[in-house]
């Protein structure tokens, strides 16, 4: 009888160098164990599935194939489907952001834009200006183009600006790009101030560097006043701003656009191209269908209602049922706030802790550019009912006092 084979396993790919330099999502990996039935996670960016317009949706959907379907089915053009820029242009149009078709590109969510524009914008080596903390997504895909950072603190009022040009004096290469999360940021839920909003486009005029403002939370206030966009303060072109249907409609569609200035809007065209063609040309017209009646204003307040009561439950449990030492943001909209725990304590270590009482959250050193902070902890709001947020803060209270004494 011949002896077996032995089985040798072949040499792994050689990977490219910039795949080092490109960590897997916190987020993600922590919602591989945190989104079990028997556990109440407050760890995931999500909206509230109930609330989204199921029938709607569908309803659109159904009328394009039935009406449309032959084109709906067809490539496209890589800029988007006309009807739906030009929805977005009046759109943006009534918040102040005056835009043309052509500065407008339809994106797979507001996450390919953050690509598209690293891709136009950014060399191996070149600087990015980002606030500590950060929104993870964009620091993994900066990271990916192999990009040095330059961070500014932040506080309850957003971005201090107010450290950018000692920042620029204190580099020995001039800052590509500045991005930033400024309306109800993630992680933070905190929002940049009026008169920030107005020296920061000073500032990025005044040196031409181009501003990445993503807004994927902006509509989504429920207190206070409506404060411009940066790229509606913007008269000399250094805004780029992007915006999404994810957390208005539903993610699932993955419809975000990117507008700003021509020569920017049309290099990110050109890599769209070469990246998927464009986006869903099905998913594209039914949402522009859905919007041609649907009442999208309306849909906003019921969203704004629903998170707004929810976030003023966590804030009222978190009183309740947090230790003396801990401290958390106020968010004025979106979807997140920001916990930083008793002095000495870490939110990595807390986890696992957590979990053994059947609650979830993200720890917050993944979302730090420079050296990564463990006192602090992200919490999400919209995707639980009042009663389970009042649990599970009483659950998450416990566990801190417990690993404090």
């Amino acid at each position: 009888m011949t002896a077996a084979t032995p089985i040798i396993a072949p040499p792994p790919f050689q990977l490219a160098q910039r795949m080092s330099r490109v960590k897997a999502s916190a987020v993600r990996e922590i919602l591989k164990v945190a989104e079990r039935p028997d556990v109440l996670s407050f760890a995931g960016g999500l909206p509230a599935p109930e609330l989204f317009p199921v029938e709607a949706i569908a309803q659109a959907h159904a009328e394009v194939f039935a009406e449309e379907g032959p084109a709906a089915l067809q490539y496209s053009t890589t800029e988007g489907y006309g009807p739906l820029r030009e929805w977005i242009c009046s759109h943006l149009g009534e918040q102040g952001l005056h835009a043309t078709t052509d500065q407008v590109l339809i994106t797979s969510g507001s996450q390919q834009g953050i690509d598209l524009v690293a891709k136009v914008m950014l060399d191996p080596g070149d600087v990015v200006v980002v606030e500590n903390p950060s929104y993870l997504a964009a620091l993994q895909t900066f990271s990916g183009y192999e990009v040095s950072y330059s961070v500014v603190g932040s506080d309850q009022d957003g971005m201090r600006v107010d450290e950018l040009e000692g920042l620029l004096h204190s580099v020995s290469r001039k800052p590509k790009l500045i991005y930033l999360v400024p309306n109800f940021q993630n992680p933070k839920g905190t929002t940049l101030s009026l008169e920030r909003r107005h020296a920061l486009v000073r500032f990025a005029q005044r040196h031409r560097i181009l501003i990445l403002e993503d807004n994927p939370y902006g509509e989504l206030r429920f207190r206070g006043e409506h404060l411009p966009s940066l790229a509606s303060l913007d008269t000399e072109g250094v805004v780029v701003n992007l915006g999404t249907f994810s957390k208005t409609l539903a993610p699932g569609l993955r419809i975000g656009w990117a507008v700003g200035p021509r020569e920017i809007i049309r290099g990110l065209t050109v890599l769209k191209q070469s990246t998927d063609l464009h986006t869903a040309t099905v998913t594209q017209r039914a949402t522009a269908r859905l919007l041609s009646r649907f009442d999208y204003n309306a849909n906003l307040e019921k969203l704004r209602a629903v998170y707004g009561h929810r976030c003023q439950v966590m804030l009222a449990s978190l009183e309740k049922h947090m230790p003396e030492g801990t401290r958390w943001t106020e968010p004025d909209g979106g979807m997140f706030l920001w916990v930083e725990l008793p002095r000495g304590m870490s939110a990595d270590a807390l986890f696992p802790q957590a979990l053994e009482k059947r609650v979830a959250f993200v720890p917050g050193a993944s979302f730090f550019a420079g050296e990564p902070r463990t006192e602090f902890m992200r919490l999400n709001f919209s995707n639980r009912p009042p009663e389970l947020i009042e649990e599970g803060m009483r659950r998450l209270g416990a566990v801190i006092a417990t690993a404090r004494s």
